[in-house]
């Protein structure tokens, strides 16, 4: 899987792999659980469940093979999508991954017809906008409910 986008291209030697037999789920929960703001703690078997749940995208090393980098997204396939978890390991940041993993998370839903991909970010609204997305237009007509 590539993105072709002039700022959202793969760099050379990488690949960006929907195989769930790929990912290093072990690897995924300490970046989360221990580097992540917004997962800070998060238990292995509730990292675990949201893997076995998600539609799922790992960034690999091509001369290693090494996973450098997740993200997963929570779908119907059908008319909505929650782009989370996205992570690229510190020792590769920099090198335009983070863009080309969520393109490649748009590309990969754009058959699918799915009217809107959501996400949140506290810190990476760059990364994002660089392949498309943007602020709520509407922000006032969305609500959540928080039960933790």
């Amino acid at each position: 899987m590539t993105n072709d986008l002039p700022d959202g291209g793969l760099p050379d030697g990488y690949e960006i792999s929907t195989d769930p037999a790929r990912l290093d789920a072990a690897l995924i929960h300490r970046w989360l659980s221990q580097d992540a703001y917004w997962a800070l703690g998060r238990v292995r078997e509730k990292q675990d469940a949201a893997i076995a749940g998600s539609l799922n995208f790992g960034v690999y090393d091509l001369a290693s093979g090494a996973q450098v980098g997740y993200a997963r997204v929570v779908t119907d396939r059908a008319t909505f999508a929650w782009l989370c978890d996205v992570y690229i390991a510190p020792e590769v940041r920099g090198k335009g991954l983070g863009t080309a993993l969520a393109g490649a998370v748009r590309d990969e839903m754009a058959p699918y017809g799915i009217r809107r991909i959501m996400l949140a970010t506290a810190d990476a609204h760059a990364v994002y906008a660089k392949v498309g997305f943007e602020p709520l237009a509407e922000p006032g007509k969305w609500m959540a409910l928080g039960l933790q």
